[in-house]
């Protein structure tokens, strides 16, 4: 099973972020902001330009890269018993709906080597995570040395150039495997049955290839998503709104909910070889334990997800079909889940998209859809990350028309939230936008400070100098001329 991640795509019409895996799909990571500038400066009647002093602010060097100092993760708020669900869902399913006939996980320590070349940030954010999985999932970690001699490690993590994994899977980012140890050795065994996850009776081996020429951020998010998977889920569910185990990627690392999914996977009173069913009949009293504020909640469950919605938001997800195709497609999911009467934020996730494919070629349209996706956004159904990059969305278009203080209205109440969710390229685009709304208002300094504030989580989140710069360009143009 592999679990993968947007190509960064340039920017440009046809360059939208929304981008995808085989099956299932693995959307986009984040908000990218160089393809929603892109699109959205292609909305105003003539290319606007940015003045000298900011073009020659924008050749001065970039600001230290910033990083995340501690995590904000939120316990959960649904009943135990929906809990219990969720869990047997994601660990007896694999994501392309193969049913699992037993449960797996490590029955010892576990260990772990990072191979290959990994970089500063890489290892900074192997730590950090390591860290959380201990003191939050409870989990028994030890990272060994590098690749020299050495007993061999539970979980590898291999560094590589993001052309090796094309070259091992052409539509992956970053991915796991069990009963490997290298990209080498997968490559030599990824046809065999000991590389089939349905084959698996317990945990003893698995690798995880990750980029080490991308931004920071994807490399941390393809960490967070793969290290969870090794260990514990291995299935993504669209009806979670509060976990990175869902296929709309709108959490990017690890989620209060993701922490005790890990902590009950490891509980003592489970084992691999355990069935559906053994497992079922022990979570009620495990999940009383770890979780007591679930206890007294009242079941709320969702309904399953349908097959048909599935393949419809896929499809409007995927790169390379032509805009027509994808509209249709995602007009398609919103239709089934208006028939099928969700509420929730799965519907929300629709409009989402709607709004961001028409947002070219029809804006006012488009901030239709996202205003009737915060419609859905309400209640237990919100999502402050969905609704942050709604309103990024909404705020670029406030700037187009000139409107300031309606930008800021919407980005204000998304920044502390962008660095609650450790998004850096949200944050940045976000503050970025903040900039451009402040001039608007006439307030020069306070705007300069801000894209200043900005460079060091644009460093972060988008990596090279070149897409630092183009972020900044890009969202400069935004603003009608003086």
């Amino acid at each position: 099973m592999f679990t993968f991640r947007p190509r960064l795509l340039p920017a440009g019409p046809s360059a939208d972020p929304l981008a995808g895996r085989p099956s299932p799909l693995r959307c986009w990571r984040g908000f990218a902001a160089l393809a929603m500038v892109a699109a959205l400066a292609g909305c105003g009647a003539e290319t606007r330009y940015a003045p000298p002093s900011r073009t020659a602010a924008a050749l001065a060097p970039l600001a230290p890269a910033k990083s995340f100092a501690r995590a904000h993760p939120v316990a959960p708020q649904r009943a135990n018993s929906d809990i219990a669900r969720d869990f047997l869902d994601l660990h007896f399913q694999l994501e392309s709906g193969t049913a699992l006939p037993v449960f797996t996980r490590f029955e010892h320590p576990i260990t772990l080597r990072l191979i290959g070349q990994p970089t500063k940030s890489l290892n900074r954010d192997l730590a950090a995570l390591m860290q959380r999985l201990q003191r939050e999932a409870g989990l028994d970690l030890r990272l060994l040395g590098g690749e020299a001699a050495g007993p061999a490690a539970n979980i590898t993590i291999e560094a590589v150039p993001r052309k090796a994994i094309r070259r091992a899977s052409p539509r992956a980012a970053c991915f796991v495997v069990p009963n490997v140890s290298s990209l080498a050795e997968y490559r030599r065994s990824k046809r065999k049955p000991r590389t089939n996850w349905a084959n698996l009776r317990a945990r003893q081996r698995l690798a995880i290839f990750v980029p080490n020429d991308v931004s920071p951020q994807e490399t941390r998010d393809c960490l967070h998503e793969e290290l969870a998977q090794a260990i514990g889920p291995l299935n993504d569910l669209y009806r979670l709104s509060d976990s990175v185990f869902n296929d709309d990627n709108v959490h990017t690392v690890l989620t209060g909910f993701d922490m005790l999914i890990l902590r009950v996977g490891y509980a003592p009173d489970l084992r691999s070889g355990m069935t559906r069913a053994e497992v079922a009949a022990r979570l009620p009293t495990i999940l009383a334990q770890l979780n007591p504020g679930g206890a007294g909640r009242a079941a709320q469950p969702l309904p399953a997800t349908s097959r048909d919605w599935i393949d419809a938001t896929e499809a409007a997800l995927t790169p390379g079909s032509s805009r027509a195709v994808r509209l249709r497609a995602a007009h398609r999911g919103a239709a089934i889940a208006r028939d099928l009467g969700w509420q929730d934020h799965r519907r929300a996730f629709n409009h989402y998209v709607l709004g961001r494919i028409l947002q070219r070629d029809d804006p006012e349209l488009a901030q239709q859809h996202f205003e009737t996706a915060l419609i859905y956004l309400q209640g237990r159904y919100d999502r402050p990350l969905l609704r942050a990059q709604i309103a990024s969305r909404m705020a670029a278009f406030d700037i187009i028309r000139g409107d300031g203080a309606t930008a800021l209205a919407r980005i204000r109440p998304a920044l502390p939230v962008a660095a609650r969710g450790e998004n850096a390229v949200l944050l940045s685009s976000l503050m970025l936008l903040e900039a451009e709304a402040l001039l608007l208002q006439g307030q020069t300094d306070a705007a300069y400070a801000v894209r200043l504030d900005s460079q060091g989580w644009a460093r972060y989140g988008f990596g090279p100098d070149w897409a630092v710069r183009s972020a900044m360009t890009e969202i400069a143009a935004l603003a009608p001329p003086h």
